[in-house]
């Protein structure tokens, strides 16, 4: 009787696991639609808030700034404070900045707007939820987890994105279309942040140290976070993301790439986008979880096979006659490099748990993770930029794609690196 009872209980937390997970996606995925706001909407951007390119673009540099800035002190503030109140309190925050910005305010207001959503979408949100999601499961679990939260993101993304863009279609795309769409941005992630506060769990901030000494939780918190900046582990972990992250960020040269090489029509470059961003993170999050977990059984190695695989394509790419192929088989190659990225992208933080990063200072562990690993940001787009604008043509892009190899190369090198330390730390707990 007492096996079934605990059975029962088994599969209760089982399911509720995930079902926290999905409001953990549905808050991923509505939480950054406000800074993305030009993705669905740059004319009217231009249009109702007054802004012209630049003004749009130093938006965008006023939350990367912060963004890259604010990552130091998350890794004080993920482990201080209970993910109960960062999570539901950033995507309110989020909401209510959202408010502000449908009564179209100036120049200035903008970028305030876009500076307080880089402080709720990146500082205080998106470490704490990468710390959430690696608390949901067991170390066997962890490619799951991160890839369904990454496939999660890319359907949650597309059907509010679409929504948006029937509301503001419906309402006659203008003005009043343009203000609605961005209340329903603004409505739905507040929604998601209140019904996350009473679904995630409650931390127990700790307030002594190893010693059983009662300290105070901000000394705490503190050492906490030294841990984690003298942790090499932690440090090689990062940098593997900052790898994936930085060909990544090459994989937007394919679109130009495939309409001024393969003359791919006018009429596919919108599907070849959709696919080439939404449908293979779909795909990808899910296969790169399952391999990681189910098949190699360590995403460490799953993500050094996934740059050998990539270095390998990329050469044999860089090779191909471009200007004689078929456009479709120069849109399978693309995607089929995309895809390799895409799955490494769904599990670059799992080794988190691999290298045996103590549970209490797992937030400050995925701030410097997102710190290092999404600092190609601040310069890789505008390299890939420059490369094609000086070189144009096929050698460009060549040396974008060579570029990205090199970057292959550098996370063969760094994973085979966290894998050691991962090995490390397994000899250590089998000699314990």
């Amino acid at each position: 009787m007492e096996n079934v009872v605990n059975s029962k209980k088994a599969g209760l937390a089982k399911s509720n696991k995930w079902f926290v997970l999905i409001v953990l996606i549905l808050g991923g995925g509505t939480i950054f639609k406000l800074s993305s706001l030009k993705d669905a909407f740059y004319l009217p951007m231009q249009t109702y808030f007054g802004l012209n390119h630049t003004q749009i673009g130093l938006g965008l540099s006023v939350y990367a700034i912060i963004q890259t800035i604010g990552y130091t002190f998350s890794i004080y503030i993920a482990d201080r404070f209970s993910k109960r109140f960062l999570i539901p309190g950033s995507l309110i925050g989020t909401g209510l900045i959202g408010l502000y910005l449908a009564t179209f305010p100036g120049y200035y207001g903008y970028l305030a707007s876009f500076g307080a959503l880089a402080i709720f979408g990146e500082v205080t949100y998106w470490p704490v939820l990468l710390k959430a999601v690696r608390l949901l499961g067991s170390s066997d679990e962890q490619g799951r987890l991160f890839g369904f939260l990454e496939a999660g993101r890319g359907i949650v993304d597309t059907i509010v994105a679409f929504s948006a863009l029937a509301i503001f279609a419906a309402l006659g795309a203008a003005k009043t279309g343009f203000r609605s769409a961005i209340l329903f941005y603004s409505v739905i992630v507040m929604v998601v942040g209140v019904v996350s506060f009473f679904l995630i769990e409650d931390d127990k901030i700790r307030d002594t140290d190893h010693a059983g000494r009662v300290v105070g939780k901000n000394k705490v918190a503190f050492e906490g976070m030294m841990r984690a900046v003298k942790s090499p582990e932690i440090w090689a972990a990062a940098f593997t993301v900052f790898s994936v992250y930085s060909i990544y960020a090459g994989l937007t040269s394919f679109i130009p790439f495939l309409s001024e090489i393969y003359g791919l029509p006018v009429t596919l470059v919108g599907a070849y986008g959709i696919i080439n961003q939404y449908g293979l993170k779909m795909i990808g999050g899910p296969a790169g979880g399952f391999l990681a977990d189910k098949v190699v059984k360590s995403a460490s190695r799953y993500l050094r096979y996934g740059f050998i695989a990539a270095a390998l394509a990329m050469t044999g790419f860089i090779m191909l006659p471009h200007e004689s192929m078929n456009v479709y088989l120069g849109m399978t190659a693309t995607l089929s490099f995309g895809a390799i990225i895409f799955s490494m992208r769904a599990v670059f933080f799992a080794p988190m748990d691999e290298v045996k990063v103590p549970r209490e200072i797992t937030g400050a562990a995925m701030s410097i993770g997102s710190l290092i690993g999404y600092f190609p940001s601040v310069f890789a787009y505008t390299m890939y930029g420059s490369m094609l604008d000086k070189n144009p043509g096929i050698t460009g892009y060549r040396n974008v794609f060579m570029t990205m190899t090199g970057f292959a190369v550098l996370g063969i090198v760094i994973s085979s690196i966290l894998i050691w330390f991962v090995k490390k730390k397994q000899n250590q707990a089998t000699v314990s």
